[in-house]
C-alpha cells in the first residue's frame, strides 16, 4: 500500500513538472520595481500555444505562448506605488509578492559601479542608518556568452534596502537613489550590470558593430560559434602573438628554470613596471608571465636581512629571490612587502622572479614606482623601470574581455525589453590605452542600447574618469586626458549628462576612489534637472570660447551658475597650462575677473593654447562653480593624441 501510495505521488508529480510549463523572466522576482508611467513589458516561456494570463494592481492582460514558446504582453501605464502582486497563470500560477512602481534606473560599468556600499566612505554610518523599503537593488550575475541570451541568471533577485542588505548595493547607484528618495518620496529600483575590469567593447552588441564603419571589419572576423570554439581561437591567436614578440615558443616546461640564478634571460623580451602590461607591448592577455629583474648589492650589506616591496601586483603572484621563494599574494590590490631572510642575498649580482599570475583584466606590478623597492638598513635601492618578461602560459578560456558583445549577450540582452528611466554608466579605465578609440567606442554603445530597447533616447548619465596617477602630462601626451575628453564629446548625444570627478580623491594611486556619496549626489542633480522637473545648477563650469590679448588668454565657460568659483584662500587657480608655437606647455597663472579666467606665463609670451587638467592625476585642479561642481578638462588645441593609433583587436 505504502509503494502505491508513493507511486501514485511520483505520479502526480511527474504530470505538474510536465504541465506546468509558464514561467517568466529572472529579472521578474519578489520585491522588485517596476517603471511608472510607461506601458510595462513582462514575458517569458510557456508550452508552444498556452493560454496566458498576467493579473497586476486592476489590470487584467491575456496572451498565449507562440510556437517556440515565447509569450510577452504589456501592462498598461501604472503611477508610483505598492506594494503589489505580479500573477501569472498557465497551467500553473506564479506569484510575485511586495512589487512595488517608482522609478527604475540600470546601472552598469566596471569596477567603480560595482564599487559596493561595504567600500565607500562612512561604510558603518551608512549600513546603519540604510532602512528605506522603497529603494529596491538586483545584481545581475557576472556571465559571458558568445550568442545573445533571452534571460539572465540572477537567482538571487531583488533585495529590499536595509542594514543587512545594502552592503553589497552599488554605492554609486545607491547613492543616487538615496538621493532622489529623499525628494520625490517614490520607489526607486536599481538594476546593477557592472563588472570590475571590463573594457566597453565587450557591453556592445554584434550587431552594433556591424553598424559601424570604425568596427566592422573587426566584428567581421569573429565567428558566430561557442565560447569552447571562441576559446580555442583567443589562444591560438594570442600564441602567434606572443611567440612573435617572445621570438620562441610557449615553453610551461621550461617555466620552472625561470627562477634560478643562473638561467639567462638575456633574449626576454622588455616591459616597463610598475605599469599594467596591457598598455605595453605584451598587451591583453591572461595567463601566467614570469618577471626577472637584476640588481646589484653593494659591498657589506649582502648578509644582511632586507626588506622587498613590490607595490601591487595584477592578480596573484609567487616571488623568489636568487632562486628561492620570500613570498606570495593572492589579492590583486594587496600591498606585497616580503622580508628577505639574511644570507639570501649575494654580494654584486642579484635576480628577482616574479610570477605573476593573471586571471582577467589588467595584470602585472601596478602603482607608484616609488612603492617597487629593496631596502637594507637605510639604504634603498630602486627596482622601477626595465624588466624582462617570459609568458609561461595563456590562459585557455574566454574571459569578459576576451572577444566583443560577451557581456552584452548576457548582461543586457536578456533584460531587453524591461522598462526604466534611465542608465547611469561608469567604466573607462580598462580603455584608456585606446581613448582616441573610446570616441567612436562611447557613443556607438549608448546609441545601440538605445536602439535595441526602443525607448527614444532615454537619459544616460555618466561618469567622467576620476583623479588617478595614470602617468603622462600635456607634453609627453596623457591617455587618461584623452579618454576624458572622449567621455566629453559624447555629451553631443542628446539627454546625456556628465559628472566630473577629478575632486573627489583623497589617494590618487587608487583607481577606485571611495567617496561615492558625492557621486551620487551629483547623478541626482542631473536627474532632478533634466528629468523630474527640479531646475537646477547640475554640472560645473565648461570651456565655451577663449581670447588671446597679448601675453594673455581670457577664457569663457558655460554652466558657470552664479558665478565661477575657487576655494584656494588666496585665490590662487591651478590645473590651468598655456603654449606658444612650439607646443610646449608651462604651468599658467590664473584668476578670475569678471567671471572669466585670466591666463599668463613668464615662459609663453605669445600664448595660443590652453590645457586644464590635462594629467592623470589632476586633484590639484581647483575651479568650480559656486554650487560646488568642478570644471570639466579640455583643451583647446588638438595637438597630440598620444592613443590615436592603439585600436581594439581580438
Amino acid at each position: 500500500m505504502k509503494r502505491q501510495y508513493l507511486f501514485l505521488i511520483t505520479i502526480l508529480i511527474n504530470s505538474i513538472i510536465i504541465n506546468a510549463q509558464v514561467s517568466i523572466s529572472k529579472i521578474f522576482s519578489d520585491n522588485m520595481v517596476l517603471q511608472r508611467n510607461t506601458p510595462i513589458p513582462v514575458w517569458g516561456k510557456a508550452k508552444p500555444n498556452e493560454k496566458i494570463e498576467v493579473h497586476f494592481d486592476k489590470q487584467i492582460k491575456k496572451t498565449s505562448a507562440d510556437k517556440n514558446g515565447k509569450w510577452m504582453i504589456h501592462l498598461d501605464n501604472e503611477t508610483a506605488g505598492g506594494p503589489f502582486e505580479l500573477i501569472i497563470k498557465g497551467k500553473n500560477t506564479i506569484q510575485i509578492k511586495n512589487v512595488l512602481v517608482g522609478e527604475v534606473w540600470i546601472c552598469a560599468g566596471q569596477s567603480n559601479m560595482e564599487w559596493s556600499v561595504v567600500q565607500s566612505n562612512d561604510a558603518k554610518k551608512e549600513i546603519a542608518s540604510a532602512n528605506n523599503p522603497m529603494i529596491r537593488h538586483i545584481k545581475i550575475d557576472k556571465e559571458i556568452n558568445s550568442l545573445p541570451q533571452r534571460d539572465v541568471n540572477s537567482a538571487n533577485g531583488w533585495q529590499v534596502c536595509d542594514s543587512t542588505t545594502v552592503g553589497d548595493f552599488t554605492a554609486a547607484g545607491y547613492f543616487f537613489a538615496k538621493n532622489i528618495y529623499n525628494e520625490l518620496k517614490i520607489p526607486i529600483g536599481l538594476i546593477n550590470t557592472s563588472w570590475g575590469g571590463t573594457n566597453i567593447e565587450t557591453w556592445i552588441s554584434r550587431d552594433g558593430y556591424e553598424s559601424s564603419d570604425e568596427f566592422t571589419e573587426i566584428i567581421a572576423g569573429m565567428p558566430k560559434i561557442s565560447l569552447d570554439s571562441l576559446s580555442k581561437l583567443k589562444v591560438k591567436t594570442f600564441e602567434k602573438r606572443i611567440e612573435k614578440i617572445q621570438g620562441e615558443k610557449i615553453n610551461a616546461a621550461n617555466a620552472n628554470n625561470f627562477k634560478e640564478v643562473a638561467y639567462h634571460d638575456s633574449n626576454w623580451p622588455e616591459l616597463n613596471q610598475p605599469g599594467l602590461w596591457e598598455q605595453q607591448s605584451l598587451g591583453e592577455l591572461d595567463g601566467i608571465v614570469w618577471l626577472r629583474k637584476s640588481f646589484v648589492i653593494p659591498t657589506g650589506d649582502s648578509k644582511k636581512q632586507a626588506v622587498l616591496e613590490l607595490s601591487t601586483i595584477d592578480d596573484y603572484d609567487d616571488t623568489y629571490v636568487n632562486g628561492i621563494k620570500i613570498g606570495s599574494t593572492n589579492q590583486w590590490d594587496a600591498f606585497r612587502k616580503y622580508t628577505i631572510p639574511a644570507g639570501v642575498l649575494n654580494e654584486g649580482v642579484n635576480t628577482i622572479a616574479i610570477r605573476v599570475t593573471d586571471t582577467g583584466g589588467g595584470g602585472g606590478i601596478y602603482g607608484d614606482p616609488a612603492n617597487l623597492r629593496l631596502i637594507i638598513d637605510n639604504t634603498v635601492i630602486p627596482l622601477n623601470g626595465i624588466w624582462k618578461f617570459q609568458v609561461e602560459s595563456i590562459k585557455k578560456t574566454n574571459n569578459e574581455n576576451s572577444f566583443p558583445s560577451l557581456c552584452y549577450n548576457a548582461m543586457i540582452n536578456p533584460l531587453i525589453p524591461f522598462a526604466f528611466k534611465g542608465v547611469l554608466w561608469y567604466q573607462g579605465e580598462s580603455n584608456a590605452r585606446r581613448s582616441f578609440q573610446y570616441r567612436t567606442a562611447f557613443s556607438l554603445m549608448i546609441n545601440n542600447w538605445r536602439q535595441k530597447w526602443n525607448q527614444g533616447d532615454f537619459p544616460f548619465y555618466f561618469m567622467q574618469l576620476a583623479s588617478f596617477f595614470a602617468g603622462g602630462n600635456s607634453n609627453d601626451g596623457c591617455g587618461w586626458a584623452e579618454l576624458r575628453e572622449a567621455q566629453t564629446i559624447a555629451l553631443s548625444l542628446p539627454n546625456t549628462g556628465m559628472v566630473v570627478t577629478t575632486d573627489l580623491v583623497t589617494n590618487p594611486r587608487d583607481i577606485h576612489p571611495t567617496n561615492k556619496q558625492d557621486v551620487g549626489k551629483r547623478l541626482a542633480a542631473l536627474a532632478f534637472n533634466n528629468v523630474y522637473d527640479k531646475p537646477m545648477v547640475c554640472s560645473g563650469p565648461m570651456y565655451k570660447s577663449m581670447e588671446i590679448k597679448g601675453n594673455q588668454i581670457i577664457v569663457s565657460f558655460d554652466d558657470i551658475g552664479s558665478g565661477l568659483y575657487t576655494p584656494d584662500k588666496y585665490g590662487y587657480i591651478k590645473g590651468f597650462e598655456i603654449a606658444g608655437e612650439d607646443q610646449i606647455f608651462h604651468y599658467a597663472t590664473a584668476y578670475i575677473k569678471d567671471n572669466k579666467i585670466i591666463l599668463s606665463s613668464n615662459e609663453v609670451d605669445t600664448p595660443i593654447a590652453v590645457h586644464y587638467s590635462w594629467i592623470g592625476d589632476a586633484t590639484e585642479s581647483n575651479l568650480f562653480n559656486k554650487e560646488g561642481f568642478p570644471a570639466v578638462p579640455f583643451r583647446t588645441d588638438q595637438w597630440k593624441t598620444v592613443t590615436k593609433e592603439e585600436k581594439y583587436k581580438i
